[in-house]
């Protein structure tokens, strides 16, 4: 009988056809898809697409069924009849369902938390972009042109210390600010123009370097607009936006548009912000022989503004001024940045290729401040004017090679990039009103260069991914400083090694283990450097992550992790005083836990709950706190997709009290704040209601322990200034399609 079931068995199968196949995942413009999935049931294997939508079948057979999915686009399935079929899909694109989320060894699954929030919940502001990254916590206090303050794993990161942001891998974080070291200004990005959100938490990457201590975060540009648009919204205190965004060239292999932003507001401050604010986007995309790409963009960005400043809470409690009344209304500002940037990829063969990306920028700021009041000068006030005239220019280099093992993968990287900083006149001076300038109290021009390498390898074998890391950075920082009596350029020079270790284990289709562990760094301003002599001027940065990326349920997905971080030294250049602050050694420790659920077609709900312990190393208990740390946060929501068109969403936002000084004796009083959006397309028109603060709490955006003194006081206070969270606030949005 076993004799006459082998026979069976080896005739069955010597009627099936094997063979190796190739095939591609490509969208509506036959673009192809990256990160696809592709599941084969003959064998239960599956397989994802490469860079330009390609994938590799080992052993396809007459019979099998092959399923494609990606986030985003319809589900595929195409039974295969015979070895010749065409192995194209071309995908359409549809709402999201988290059915469609795979987690496999060749998929960063980790980023697909922010990518469900971009799809879910677009934004219409640049502040929102960095808000779609779980656990990021962001705060405006300067009249709404000033970077946003960020708050990510227990850093009050101020505007960019310990976080690397990017678009399309040019560097947005400026070394060596007027304002302090990596001052990360978004503002020049039009949130529509958007495509993806690629983010890490940790120093784990070898390819990330300067600031990618508490994370990274890099936003992908549209190489392709789905239509033409304009948008026009009107809202509370005078506020309006235009936008408009126009594809010039839409063919299959070459594709061009331009966006053109305008903003303006008052704010609901009692004197107006005449904030105004113009950003041109370009940018063109071209696939060449051999599937090779390229890509251009340019932008132009400026604004203007005034700002109320920080304000004393005893100010208000003496009635003084009310909670959007000003001590000083002459604050404010101007900036504005030019970028040019090329990207290239180059086809070696099959396995290999080589990515080469290049960028310019001419970035000019001037910002007026008063954060202390009367408290140095009880007669002219404490204003202070922070000014700079920028060029920046630089380039990454990155050679791929894949390795087939038999069944398992190997892929080496190869990667370097210069970076070159130079600014004149960078200025902290004393000054009355905007107009008149007492005395400088600082003034030179920068010459700051990063040079780096790193090497990767990525090994796949069974369920294991092993990737192990080693990255080297070079700087030379160069200072003249224009208050000394005799020219002198003073000079200093640094290196560091970081070496990464990352594990993944897919324990299933459903669960997946990671470890992270790394070493980074961030770098200090050049005035810090040559002030300490060259001493402690790259602290380091050791952090291990352990987590789980898990599917219990086909539309339930959840990330959970413990981490640790641990700095030898927070030096900060504070460029409101002109002063060198070393914070010394701090740990900080904490979980992670976000959430994205779909219990219904139309309806989606996301959570991202954040909590930190964070302390100084060196200080005694009880005076060892981190200023300004948060320790708690939630941000969540539901959001509500329907086929004929209706939307809505409500946005929850809650960062916990934390401290504001050293021993806890001072703090900053938490918050919760909802917001609604809702809407209604109707072929190519669009309305859409936002309303920020729904419920119209008091709460306090930005807030310092800060010495003050007003005007007649006889001696400084110090307590809280803040600046107050924007209110009630609607804005109607129509939006025409075409």
């Amino acid at each position: 009988m076993k004799l006459l079931y082998s026979i069976f068995t080896l005739m069955l199968f010597s009627q099936i056809s094997f063979a190796q196949s190739k095939g591609q995942v490509l969208d509506r413009n036959s673009r192809g898809i990256e990160g696809a999935f592709v599941l084969q049931n003959y064998k239960g294997a599956h397989y994802h697409t490469d860079r330009n939508g390609n994938f590799t079948i080992e052993k396809l057979a007459t019979g099998d069924t092959l399923r494609v999915n990606a986030l985003g686009y319809e589900t595929v399935t195409r039974v295969i009849k015979n070895l010749d079929t065409d192995l194209t899909f071309a995908l359409t694109q549809r709402f999201i369902s988290l059915n469609e989320v795979v987690i496999a060894p060749d998929i960063d699954a980790l980023h697909i938390f922010a990518d469900v929030n971009l799809m879910t919940n677009p934004v219409n502001n640049s502040q929102e972009l960095l808000r779609t990254v779980p656990g990021l916590v962001i705060g405006q206090h300067a009249g709404g042109g000033k970077a946003e303050q960020i708050f990510l794993r227990g850093f009050d990161i101020d505007h960019g210390t310990d976080i690397a942001l990017s678009v399309n891998g040019m560097p947005v974080n400026m070394v060596s600010h007027a304002h302090g070291q990596g001052y990360a200004d978004m503002h020049w990005v039009t949130p529509e123009a958007i495509e993806s959100i690629n983010f890490g938490k940790g120093p784990y990457f070898a390819e990330r370097g300067d600031f990618n201590t508490a994370g990274f975060v890099d936003f992908k540009l549209k190489d392709r607009l789905n239509n033409n648009l304009v948008r026009f919204e009107l809202g509370q205190f005078d506020t309006q936006r235009i936008l408009g965004m126009y594809n010039v060239l839409d063919q299959k292999d070459h594709s061009a548009w331009i966006s053109t932003e305008y903003i303006s507001t008052d704010g609901p401050f009692e004197s107006p912000q005449n904030f105004k604010r113009i950003n041109l986007m370009g940018r063109y995309a071209g696939q060449l022989e051999n599937n090779d790409r390229i890509g251009f963009t340019a932008t132009y960005f400026k604004s203007s503004w005034d700002a109320s400043g920080q304000i004393p809470q005893r100010a208000i409690d003496q009635g003084i001024i009310s909670r959007f009344g000003a001590i000083d209304d002459t604050e404010g500002g101007a900036t504005s940045r030019m970028n040019l940037q090329m990207e290239y990829t180059k086809n070696i063969d099959e396995n290999s290729f080589v990515k080469t990306m290049a960028y310019y920028s001419e970035y000019d700021f001037e910002l007026y401040s008063n954060f202390t009041f009367f408290l140095e000068d009880s007669i002219n006030g404490d204003q202070i004017k922070q000014k700079e005239a920028r060029q920046l220019f630089g380039g990454t280099a990155e050679y791929n090679r894949y390795f087939d093992l038999g069944e398992n993968r190997l892929l080496f990287q190869l990667g370097g990039g210069l970076r070159n900083d130079q600014t004149i006149d960078s200025e902290l001076s004393h000054t009355v009103n905007r107009i008149t300038t007492l005395d400088s109290l600082k003034l030179g021009n920068i010459n700051q260069t990063n040079t780096n390498a790193y090497a990767n390898l990525d090994f796949t074998f069974g369920k294991w991914k092993v990737n192990p890391g080693l990255r080297f950075d070079y700087f030379e920082f160069d200072y003249y400083d224009k208050l000394l009596p005799t020219y002198r350029t003073q000079t200093e020079n640094k290196s560091i090694v970081s070496p990464k270790l990352n594990f993944q284990y897919n324990y299933s289709s459903n669960l997946q283990l990671y470890l992270n562990t790394g070493k980074g760094f961030h770098s200090n301003d050049t005035r810090v450097v040559v002030a300490q002599n060259g001493k402690d001027i790259l602290p380091a940065a050791y952090g291990a992550d352990l987590g789980a990326i898990w599917k219990p349920a086909p539309k339930l997905i959840v990330n959970a992790a413990l981490w640790t971080l641990y700095l030898d030294q927070e030096f900060v250049y504070v460029g409101d005083a002109g002063i060198v602050e070393p914070g010394g050694k701090t740990e900080r420790r904490g979980v992670d836990l976000s959430v994205r659920y779909q219990p219904l077609k139309w309806l989606y709900a996301d959570v991202d709950v954040n909590y930190t312990f964070a302390r100084s190393v060196d200080d005694p208990e009880g005076a060892n706190y981190i200023p300004l740390a948060p320790d708690f946060t939630v941000m969540g929501g539901l959001s509500a997709m329907f086929e004929n068109g209706l939307y809505a969403a409500l946005r929850v936002r809650h960062i916990d009290d934390r401290p504001a000084n050293e021993d806890n004796s001072i703090v900053a009083i938490g918050y919760t704040v909802v917001d609604f959006n809702m809407g209604y397309q109707w072929k190519s028109i669009e309305l859409g209601l936002k309303i920020q603060n729904l419920l119209d709490v008091e709460w306090n955006e930005t807030q310092f322990a800060t010495e003050t003194r007003l005007a007649g006081e006889a001696a400084p206070v110090e307590e809280i200034t803040f600046t107050p969270g924007t209110p009630f606030m609607a804005t109607a949005v129509v939006t025409y399609r075409f």
